[in-house]
């Protein structure tokens, strides 16, 4: 219909949740419904994502985005004018046609990410829908388990634990308001304790809110004290624990081994490590254990733990590189980022050869974030289940977490809340 026709696409510069230029994209209907966009930002990024364009020079330590502003505003807006907005795929693919190169480098996947889910978002405008039933459609019903950043090391922190990040999933809440409020009591709880332990610079945060304490390189010390502020607060029948190792972040690829507590160690000694952890601890899920193109070991800790193993640098979203992963039996989740491919469509692609093989889908945050809501849409358009989003503090973390308390009270009594017993591998 001639109402949903883009009329006007623009961008502008905004700042992230790092305090670092990102780009925000508008589309505008000739019906006067706009959809806006932001696009997320990494640090801990694997190295076939899609690309992100950045301007160079001295201007924000390099850090612009003018240059994927002049590619939506001057090349992107007059492929996008008289197309109908609810056409997701017809935008996505011209998109990537106009951009012409296998990792998006051209335009830049935060132009073309931020202009896709900008789409998105006018369309369902455009169609009076929320943007997850535009997503998902009227099966859109799940509300997802919040994965909490606690404590975090690796590149999100200047500590010395090599794991990027212990987080914690409240799977016996009996809603996703009740485990927004566990964990965040948890959270509180936790801060306490680091304090009167490691003192009170372990309160310092990393780039997603979590804590940070100096002292701490064991990730065995870290799961202690995240337990006794579970077992203070008398959940401990609630919660279960997670790593994302990032361990591209602490190996070395010229002696193909990793820097792990200060030892050099192989894969096999970190296998048997994962191993150990799991073992004495409720350790339900470990994303990217190895570097981003070990799928061997990836396959071996798979079929030796019976957990949730996901890959994030491994699979970036990509469809070929989960589908290779499907076939050596590496892995069973995907990390969801729709910033790592470049559109919503490809995306959604990937997500649907996941679910279809079995694999559990985490809808991701980065640590650049901002307050635009569309992760949490996503994430119950998909029926996830997951959503990995940080700690349950700073306001780019919260806008998502709130607006899951709105969608769930939204679905109402039609609302599921994906914890016990309703995931099969947390």
């Amino acid at each position: 219909m001639e109402r949903n026709t883009i009329e006007n696409v623009k961008a502008r510069e905004i700042l992230d949740s790092r305090g670092n230029p990102t780009i925000e994209v508008e589309i505008i209907t000739k019906s006067g419904y706009v959809g806006r966009a932001d696009a997320p930002a990494g640090k801990s990024r694997g190295t076939f994502e899609a690309f992100e364009l950045r301007d160079g020079g001295s201007r924000y330590n390099g850090m612009g985005v003018r240059k994927a502003i002049n590619n939506v505003n001057e090349i992107i807006s007059k492929a996008l004018i008289g197309l109908d907005v609810t056409d997701q795929r017809n935008i996505d693919y011209t998109l990537i046609e106009l951009d012409g190169t296998p990792n998006k480098s051209k335009l830049g996947g935060n132009a073309i990410v931020a202009t896709s889910i900008a789409a998105a978002k006018a369309a369902a405008l455009s169609l009076g829908t929320p943007l997850y039933r535009y997503i998902g459609g009227t099966n859109s019903y799940i509300l997802p388990v919040p994965m909490f950043l606690y404590i975090c090391g690796g590149k999100l922190a200047a500590t010395d634990l090599d794991f990027q990040e212990l987080n914690v999933l409240p799977i016996g809440a009996r809603n996703f308001s009740d485990a927004l409020r566990m964990g965040t009591e948890v959270y509180h709880k936790l801060g306490e304790l680091l304090a009167k332990k490691y003192s009170k610079y372990s309160l310092n945060t990393g780039d997603e809110g979590s804590f940070s304490p100096p002292g701490l390189k064991d990730p065995r010390d870290g799961f202690d004290i995240i337990l006794k502020a579970i077992e203070e607060l008398g959940y401990t029948d609630y919660f279960v624990l997670a790593i994302d190792a990032a361990a591209n972040s602490f190996y070395d690829p010229n002696t193909h081994r990793y820097l792990y507590m200060g030892k050099k160690i192989t894969e096999e000694d970190l296998l048997e490590e994962y191993v150990n952890i799991a073992k004495s601890y409720p350790l339900r899920s470990i994303e990217d254990p190895f570097e981003e193109n070990d799928f061997g070991s990836t396959a071996q800790l798979t079929k030796k733990l019976n957990i949730q193993i996901v890959g994030d640098d491994l699979f970036v979203t990509n469809k070929e590189r989960l589908i290779k992963g499907i076939n050596t039996g590496t892995g069973n989740a995907l990390l969801f980022k729709v910033n790592q491919v470049g559109t919503l469509s490809e995306a959604l692609e990937t997500a649907s050869v996941a679910t279809k093989n079995g694999y559990s889908i985490i809808v991701s945050e980065r640590s650049g974030q901002t307050e635009d809501t569309w992760l949490a849409d996503v994430a119950v358009g998909l029926n996830a289940g997951q959503l990995k989003n940080g700690a349950p503090t700073r306001s780019e973390r919260v806008a998502q977490f709130n607006q899951l308390i709105r969608i769930e009270e939204e679905l109402g009594s039609r609302a599921i809340y994906a914890g016990k017993p309703h995931n099969p591998f947390i």
